[in-house]
């Protein structure tokens, strides 16, 4: 095939197609019996929690694109138009397929259990006369019925909220109202009637609702839940202060356009043309459900303690290198002496990242500490020590990330409570997002001022690094450090450019020097030397990588690549891309680390770091990769991902258009190994 033929929009994937071609990976792990019951469940939950947020994020952007200009077409060749008839027919069949597991598998199997999600009818006297007294307790204080009549305009409805929309009619006259009311989020959904019996919350409610409208009668009742756009901003615009645009674009959020609208039953035509006309929807965007509606709320019985059902606890393993040090002094001298790898979350991310900031945060003879901040937990102990740094007089800089999609508002108050602490909290550019994953101390030592960096593939958030793996770096090198330092420099002051030496970083090198490093290997490949790429990442999505590593496995290269998400590359087509392996890992933790490796005529590469090979990543975010040099370290990177390449039992297979993963497998995947050999030093 000719290098011009690599621009035919046939060979590349459709984005927002193949992430839900790996949401339908993630569905296939509810209905495996392979996997314990509650795991099982646990699937489901994140299942629709992502189809959600896909709702969210990408139909948001649809349809914002759809009123700009609809005949506008991506890589693969379809317009905007095309792709939203094909995305909402995807994701309507996915809803359906998400209910079906729940209802003809997982219901089933969790009753043969002991487990039973029940109606409120159907329970003896003594259990409802309970649930009664629950409700009036602790549900009917809470509830606000809402009513639309020429005195009561149509209520807002939140995103993702659950409500009940009824018919209200007044027994005298005949007059009918519609009615909604919510079902209160922050209130269990599954509502604990004893004996593993499950009442859903909006079926108390309903059973109760009379007590809402006294005097009236209530002749129809089904459960309603909107979907809204997280695409609020207007593009380009600016602010003199970064917090209050994104705090106003929060309370745009609140109020954004819906995207979608979930019912159950059938709405009388009235209703269902009121519906519309509200919430500015068309029937196409209706899923028409048989309930129960937001199946992500089934985490709360995933998290039942039924030992024999889940998959067993882990204790994350401590690495030798920092089991075995003592205080501060001792503990950077470690880290002087040589570079350490740890891989989360089978190496404690508590006590390897977490206490890197805490020992540099109590240690007298630490300077400053420069951290970056993307998504972390409301509970942080890593932006506490941070704070008790800036009490006990040491420079404290702290590069938040506003916009990280969903977290802003958690951003927001720690930014916040980090400036009234004395931190020094900047908020980079407008038009880039701080994605990188790196911290840095700076250290007074007898031979001067040391520095010690830590750069990262996942977030500093201690919640996600128990379910997320990720890899991360500890380095006293110069060159790394003094890259690291530059990074930060320009980010908290006033600058086009900045340099670096050593990482690879984005939007200043990253893209070239991928680049410069595949078609050393296509050079490699065409001078008859062994030449191979392997990388695994969250998403191939960035064109001109994408048609580059057709090139690559043109000229003879072997191109592995372990992706968890988005890939628009089409492995095996004849002539094209049979040199070409792509697998998907979904299991027990979220894939979450990138590593890049290039075999380069038997002097390896590796590098790590936060950027997918995704348009975004290398032009539009602040992004950093770290060479990894130590050959323990490389040695333990390239099994790890033979390992995944190799996985029968978690290992998704691509080939053209198509995932497939071996039935029969038996054996432990990757994951469960890891948890086995943990710790890796």
């Amino acid at each position: 095939m000719h290098a011009r033929d690599l621009d035919d929009p046939e060979l590349y994937l459709n984005r927002e197609l193949s992430w839900l071609e790996f949401n339908q990976r993630v569905l296939a792990e509810a209905s495996d019996p392979r996997n314990l019951l509650l795991e099982r469940v646990k699937f489901l939950a994140i299942t629709a929690s992502n189809l959600d947020e896909f709702f969210a994020k990408r139909v948001g952007w649809l349809r914002r694109m759809l009123a700009t200009d609809a005949r506008a077409r991506t890589v693969d060749g379809l317009t905007i138009a095309e792709q939203y008839e094909l995305v909402i027919d995807r994701c309507h069949r996915m809803r359906n397929e998400i209910e079906e597991v729940w209802r003809i598998e997982l219901v089933p199997q969790l009753a043969a259990h002991g487990v039973r999600v029940v109606r409120f009818v159907d329970l003896e006297p003594e259990a409802q006369q309970r649930l009664q007294e629950y409700f009036e307790r602790s549900i009917f204080p809470v509830l606000t019925p809402l009513v639309v009549d020429p005195a009561h305009p149509f209520p807002f409805i939140s995103g993702g909220s659950l409500s009940l929309a009824l018919n209200v009619r007044h027994p005298v006259t005949g007059q009918d109202r519609f009615a909604r009311v919510k079902v209160p989020p922050n209130r269990p959904r599954f509502v604990d009637a004893g004996d593993l019996r499950f009442v859903l919350l909006e079926d108390l409610i309903a059973a109760h609702v009379g007590m809402l409208f006294p005097g009236m009668e209530v002749t129809d009742c089904q459960e309603l839940r909107v979907l809204r756009s997280a695409e609020t901003g207007t593009p380009g615009e600016e602010a003199d202060d970064l917090l209050e645009l994104i705090e106003s674009a929060l309370r745009r959020r609140r109020l954004a356009e819906a995207v979608s609208v979930e019912v159950t039953g059938s709405l009388p035509p009235s209703r269902m043309e009121l519906l519309l006309e509200e919430l500015q929807v068309t029937e196409r965007e209706v899923y028409r459900s048989a309930g129960p509606l937001g199946l992500q709320d089934l985490f709360q019985l995933a998290s039942l303690e039924l030992a024999e059902l889940r998959d067993p606890p882990f204790a994350p393993a401590v690495p030798s290198a920092f089991a075995g040090t003592g205080d501060a002094a001792e503990f950077f001298t470690t880290l002087r002496e040589r570079d350490l790898l740890v891989h989360h979350p089978y190496e404690s991310f508590d006590e390897t990242v977490v206490r890197f900031v805490e020992e540099a945060s109590e240690d007298p003879a630490v300077l400053a500490i420069k951290a970056t901040m993307y998504r972390t937990s409301p509970d942080s102990p890593i932006l506490e020590a941070l704070i008790d740094a800036a009490g006990r007089g040491k420079q404290v800089a702290v590069l938040v990330e506003l916009t990280a999609r969903f977290d802003e508002a958690n951003n927001i108050l720690w930014a916040r409570k980090l400036e009234a602490a004395g931190v020094h909290v900047a908020y980079g550019q407008p038009d880039l997002k701080i994605h990188s994953k790196i911290c840095l101390v700076v250290r007074e030592e007898p031979s001067g001022v040391t520095m010690y960096a830590h750069i990262g593939t996942g977030n500093y958030n201690s919640r996600t690094a128990r379910v997320y793996t990720d890899l991360g770096l500890f380095t006293a090198d110069p060159g790394i450090c003094g890259d690291i330092l530059r990074i930060f420099n320009l980010l908290t002051g006033f600058g086009e450019h900045f340099r670096t030496d050593v990482v690879l970083a984005a939007p200043s090198n990253l893209r070239s020097s991928i680049v410069e490093r595949i078609e050393r290997e296509i050079a490699h490949a065409r001078a008859g030397r062994p030449a191979r790429l392997i990388f695994k990442m969250n998403a191939l999505e960035d064109f001109e990588c994408t048609r580059l590593l057709y090139e690559a496995a043109m000229a003879g290269v072997q191109v592995d690549l372990v992706i968890r998400g988005i890939c628009r590359l089409r492995p095996g087509l004849p002539g094209l891309s049979e040199n070409v392996r792509v697998v998907s890992i979904i299991g027990r933790f979220l894939e979450h680390a990138r590593v890049y490796y290039f075999h380069n005529a038997g002097d390896p590469e590796f590098f790590i770091g936060s950027a997918d090979l995704m348009k975004r990543n290398l032009d539009e975010r602040i992004e950093v990769l770290a060479p990894v040099r130590a050959p323990d370290h490389r040695a333990q990177l390239l099994e790890l991902l033979e390992l995944q390449l190799a996985d029968r039992r978690q290992g998704w297979h691509l080939h053209d258009r198509d995932w497939h993963r071996d039935e029969s497998a038996t054996g432990p995947g990757c994951q469960a190994l890891l948890l086995e050999r943990a710790p890796f030093s």
